[in-house]
This record gives C-alpha cells, structure tokens and sequence, in this order.
C-alpha cells in the first residue's frame, strides 16, 4: 500500500471516530440491540442446525429473550426497591455506629485525642447535607420523568432495542457475509483470521463472563440472606456486578457485606458468615464457573479493564460503557498481530 493510500486509511479512521463521538448518545439503543443480537446469533444458528426456518428461530429465540427480560424486572425491581428503602432507613443506625464504635476504637488506637474529632458536629452536617441531597435528587427526577428529552430517550430505549435486536438477529449472517465481501481479497486470509479470533475472545468473554457474573450474584444474594443479612440481595448483586475485573467483587462485597454485619449484629459469627459465602462463591467461580463459561483467560488485565470501563464512559457515555469490554477485547487480538508483525519486520529482526 502506498504512502497516499495509508494516509487516506487514517483519515478514514480518524473520520470515523469523530462521527461515532459526535453521534454517541444516539448510537447506545443500537450498541445494546447489537449486543443482545450478537449474543442470541448463537441460540438462533443452533435452532436452525434442528431445521426451522431462520425466521422462526429469530422468532423464538427474541421472545424467550424479551420474556426473561420482563421476568427479571418485574422481579428484581421491586426486589431492589425495598433494599434501597431499607438502606435508606439504615443510614442513622449506620452514622450511630460510627459514632459509637468505629471512631472511638480509630481515636484510641491511633492516639488521638477525641476533641480532634468532633462527632456531634459530623453527625448533623452528615443528616443536613443528607436531606439535601435527596431533596436534590427528588427535584431531580421528577424533572428528568417529566421532560420531553427524557420520555424520549425512554421510548427509544423501549422500542427501538427490541426492534433493532430482532432485525439484527434475523440478518447477521446476511450483514457478516456482506462486510467480508468488502474486504480487498488480498487481505482476505488475514483478515478474516484476525476477525475469527475476536468472535472467538468475544464470545469467550461477553456470554461467559455475563453468565459467571449472574450466577454470581445469585450465590451472595441467596448466601448473605441465609446469613441475615438485611441488605443481601443489594450487595449480592453489587458484587456481581463489579466480578468482570478478577477478585474485586469478591473484596467489594466482603468489605461492604462485613460492614453491615458488625452494624446489624456486633458480633463475630455473622462476620465469619459472611467471610465464608464469599469464600464458597470464590471457590465455585474460580473451580466451576470459568473453567466451564469462559475458558482460558482473554488477557485483559484487571487494570486494564478499569481503564477500558472508565475511558468509554468519559468519551461516549453509557454507549462508550456497553463497548468498553467488546472494544478492549478487540484490541488485545490486533495488538497481539501487530506485535507479530513487528517481531517479523525489519524493525526488529537485525
């Protein structure tokens, strides 16, 4: 390829992403339809090795898809409500024991005098700004519920992911044949090499990796609740949720789950319960779950994977969030061929 040639791939690219920034709060409704599409495309190509039509399988698989996604919200919304109410209502019993335990015992053991601190004065900024927050926030939402862009951007969401997800379903093999016969059959080989190997990270990644972190957060919600934990289904789920970087749901969930059993019993043995539930769902994670759901390790560093979450959120918002993981993934297989390639130029060889 020749310099001008290069140089207009580049101003393509550069071209591209400016439009994707520009063009990023739109692109989230299609991003997540994408996703859903991509990780039922499987299930519909299974359905048609039994001889349905492509139509009726698309057909089947959005509907269970679309019949668990009410399943859960209708069950864990109201779930998760009461969790947020009753954290709500913990918040003074919380500041008490702050008050009462924890800073007395960080005062003595550091040496400190207690007149440094002042815990009355802490207390009434802590429930004075806390009021303030939530009338804050109260404003907030009902101004967002009943803005025209907000209703908007709901309708969008409801209607336009569905259809987007079943059109996408219906014609992936169709869109996937269409983009490699674009490809300059040169680079044919290569390329589709390097797109085998991102289908396959992707998948190792998106639908083992999701399922490890449900599963997940099925094991501490239903643990932490046989161990009396008032809040076990929200820091079940929390901990789950946050399990796509190794070991930080497990030490997020031990620390906040440890905290509100010293608030709610002041006893060790519910400490001790709660370091045994998140040790069991190690254990199973670390045994059963990804050896069977994700496979080998994709190569993704915790560290990265923080970036990857945090950059896409700050460039592209809730859209950038949703691609952070399929996008780093990608880029782990093209630096891993470019590094190949180096390895193999001139550049390096003497």
């Amino acid at each position: 390829m020749s310099e001008t040639g290069k140089l207009l791939w580049l101003a393509a690219l550069l071209a591209f992403g400016w439009l994707l920034w520009l063009l990023a709060p739109v692109f989230s409704p299609f991003a997540l339809g994408a996703l859903l599409a991509y990780l039922g495309d499987p299930a519909v190509d299974r359905l048609e090795e039994f001889g349905l039509s492509r139509t009726l399988s698309v057909a089947l698989v959005f509907l269970l898809m679309f019949l668990l996604g009410i399943c859960l919200l209708l069950i864990l919304i109201p779930l998760l409500e009461q969790q947020l109410a009753l954290l709500f209502r913990k918040i003074p019993v919380v500041v008490d024991w702050f008050q009462a335990t924890l800073i007395p015992w960080l005062l003595d053991f550091t040496g400190m005098e207690r007149d440094w601190f002042n815990l009355d004065q802490l207390r009434q900024s802590l429930t004075t700004h806390w009021q303030q927050v939530g009338m804050a926030l109260g404003k907030l939402l009902i101004r967002a519920s009943t803005s025209g862009q907000a209703i908007v951007s709901w309708l969008a969401y409801l209607v336009l992911v569905p259809v987007v997800t079943f059109y996408l379903l219906r014609d992936w093999d169709h869109l996937v044949a269409r983009i490699r016969e674009l490809v300059p059959r040169r680079h044919e080989p290569v390329v589709s090499r390097l797109a085998r190997e991102c289908h396959e990270m992707l998948a190792q990644f998106l639908r083992g990796q999701l399922t490890v972190m449900l599963i997940l957060g099925v094991i501490y919600s239903v643990g932490l609740t046989l161990a009396g934990i008032d809040l076990a289904l929200l820091i079940g789920m929390l901990s789950g949720l946050v399990s796509f970087v190794p070991y930080l749901g497990v030490i997020v969930g031990m620390v906040v789950a440890g905290i509100a059993a010293l608030i709610q019993y002041h006893d060790l043995l519910h400490l001790a319960l709660v370091g045994l539930v998140f040790g069991i769902g190690q254990a199973i994670e670390g045994m059963v779950l990804s050896p069977l759901l994700v496979g080998e390790r994709i190569g993704l560093h915790p560290v990265a994977v923080i970036f990857a979450v945090m950059a896409g959120g700050q460039l592209f918002g809730f859209f950038g969030v949703i691609a952070a993981l399929p996008v780093a993934a990608v880029l782990v297989v093209l630096l891993r061929h470019l590094r190949e390639v180096y390895l193999n130029s001139r550049l390096y060889l003497p």
